[in-house]
């Protein structure tokens, strides 16, 4: 019974970067991976775990959909659109939804919505889709699995993405001249956003103040392994404070991503992380290109942060 107990272990362990069945699902939705997207007859064939590969501003493009609360980026269709109608990402539409056509015409594209169907990239490229056949304002909903088609990332230019960081979603109302009744729910939204802000000397690193902490949360493009390997370099050396006082403190995992996470005292700012983010991206891209193989210290270094990584989606 025992050998035969040993062989069913053996044979349910999952493939190095899979996901195992009891482990909690990549989409994030609490489920375990077998009772979501990994059910049998279900939509584990849709999941994809790095949605936005390939996308410009990746990085930036997860930390929208995932760690920034009011931002946006105008997007440049590959096909420009026959009546001229501009399209915008957003970080946040009002009531999550999943896409806007405004009065104006122009498309808003939300990153943050409340449905999953295993490929976000997908699921935008089709309330694109969506928003462009029609010219009446209003919500564009995606209720239902969007099936085959282009992804958001085939729908655009491979131009880089330009992020503004907004201080709360005054952006929601900015083009509408009677904002009559829309007061208390601006509101509310406001003050439940963290201020954050990007850096300017490095890409995909922002800046946030949540209640008595402030953070630095910096979304990376390397494969997860060879970059565990860099920051556990970096770690055992000691080279990984980016201001007085500061804790690398673990990664968020998110859409086949990691993203470094620092704890910063209180009054730091983003101001003063631009100097010391620059010199760190320089070690690190340093530290990406040893290909020596780890130390003791620095094994040690790697398993600790991997026991510090929480996954997201």
């Amino acid at each position: 019974m025992a050998k035969r107990s040993r062989t069913k272990a053996r044979e349910s362990q999952p493939v190095e970067g899979a996901v195992g069945p009891r482990q909690p699902c990549p989409c994030g939705s609490g489920k375990r991976y077998k009772a979501c997207h990994g059910a049998a007859g279900g939509v584990a064939s849709v999941f994809v775990g790095r949605p936005f590969e390939g996308m410009p501003s990746e990085c930036d493009v997860v930390a929208l959909r995932e760690l920034v609360p009011a931002a946006t980026a105008p997007l440049t269709l590959a096909e420009p659109d026959r009546q001229g109608r501009s399209v915008q990402l957003c970080s946040l539409l009002p009531m999550a939804a999943p896409a806007m056509v405004r009065d104006s015409g122009q498309i808003w594209l939300g990153m943050q919505v409340q449905h999953n169907f295993g490929d976000p990239a997908r699921d935008l490229g089709a309330v694109l889709q969506k928003a462009l056949a029609t010219d009446e304002p209003g919500i564009i909903g995606l209720t239902d699995p969007p099936g085959e088609g282009p992804r958001l990332q085939d729908l655009i230019t491979d131009e880089r993405l330009d992020v503004t960081v907004h201080d709360g979603f005054d952006y929601w109302i900015a083009d509408v001249e009677d904002t009559s009744g829309m007061a208390a729910a601006l509101e509310q939204a406001n003050e439940a956003a963290n201020p954050t802000a990007r850096l300017t000397t490095v890409e995909a690193a922002y800046w946030t103040h949540v209640g008595t902490k402030e953070h630095l949360r910096w979304v990376m493009p390397q494969p997860e392994d060879r970059l565990l390997d860099a920051l556990a370099r970096l770690h055992a050396a000691g080279r990984d404070d980016l201001a007085p006082g500061s804790r690398f403190v673990g990664m968020f995992r998110a859409h086949g991503l990691l993203a470094p996470v620092w704890d910063l005292p209180v009054g730091t700012g983003p101001e003063a992380l631009e100097e010391p983010a620059e010199r760190f991206a320089a070690d690190l891209a340093e530290a990406l290109a040893d290909e020596s193989p780890l130390t003791s210290e620095q094994r040690a270094a790697r398993n600790g942060l991997a026991n510090r990584q929480v996954t997201i989606r």
